[in-house]
């Protein structure tokens, strides 16, 4: 039985070809338009997780963390 190695791109030459991937496919535009599209979803995520941080209740949430009744995976 043999062990197949798994080699990854150095960062940067994944981003290189994946960028002349999507202009190649897509063309100038329409790759600006897909890379802009990944942004946005990102920054709505951020504001959903803002949001859910505002209706904290802080003390609440750290009793339940932290708090003597808070449980763990080694219970």
């Amino acid at each position: 039985m043999t062990q197949q190695v798994i080699r990854y791109l150095p960062e940067d030459q994944l981003i290189q070809r994946a960028l002349e991937a999507l202009m190649n496919e897509l063309g100038p535009m329409e790759t600006t338009r897909f890379l802009s599209l990944a942004q946005e979803e990102r920054v709505e995520s951020v504001l959903r997780h803002r949001e859910w941080q505002n209706s904290l209740d802080k003390n609440a949430f750290f009793e339940q963390v932290f708090g003597q009744n808070a449980t763990t995976d080694n219970q």
